[in-house]
């Protein structure tokens, strides 16, 4: 995944609670083998709606996502979080998210911005006055700020999380920085073991 310092861009004011992962990537879109793609289908079913907040022109180009309460509950899927950053989101804004969304977001760099309702609030209300508004969100310092309402939180972020997405360290990327020990552990295994090793 792409190292993830600072998100700086508008924002979408997403004003629903208890978004759940089918109503972000509905099921049908989840025949696809890649993870590209997706961002067609994100809010598919709402999008039909041309009032959708997403199909409105002042938001085009937002990076950051606003939502209410209980953002990303329900099923496991991982294709909520391809949709949300195929779509062009890097960060989301929410004062709780469903736990394994939270999950998956830190492990593909999405960065899940928790604050508090009345925080949250603020900044709901000031995008939808001035769509134009830049936020900042600071990986590193585990801060949001919009300095043209003078706001600026800081949000949980533990230090394993921060240091994958500042180094941009999928599951993958974690594992292969231990090649060498992986490398020698499989020189030294024993031959009688079962290997999945093709023969020679």
């Amino acid at each position: 995944m792409d190292a993830v310092r600072i998100v700086t861009g508008t924002a979408v004011p997403l004003e629903r609670s208890d978004v759940d992962t089918d109503q972000i990537i509905p099921s049908e879109w989840l025949k696809r083998v890649e993870r590209t793609g997706f961002g067609a289908g994100l809010f598919a079913e709402w999008r039909d709606d041309r009032n959708f907040v997403l199909n409105k022109p002042e938001h085009a180009g937002a990076t950051i996502l606003i939502a209410g309460p209980n953002f990303g509950t329900g099923s496991s899927r991982e294709h909520a979080v391809w949709a949300l950053l195929d779509y062009g989101f890097r960060a989301v804004i929410s004062p709780r998210f469903g736990d394994i969304f939270r999950n998956n977001c830190t492990k593909a760099g999405l960065v899940p911005v928790q604050l508090t309702q009345g925080e949250v609030d603020t900044l709901m209300t000031a995008v939808r006055e001035d769509p134009a508004l830049e936020l900042t969100v600071d990986v590193e310092r585990a801060t949001i700020s919009a300095p043209g309402v003078g706001f600026e939180a800081s949000f949980p972020l533990d230090e394993f999380t921060r240091h994958r997405l500042v180094e941009g360290l999928d599951d993958i990327a974690l594992t292969e920085r231990h090649d060498g020990e992986v490398a020698d552990f499989e020189r030294r295994r024993p031959s009688w073991l079962p290997s999945l090793a093709a023969p020679l």
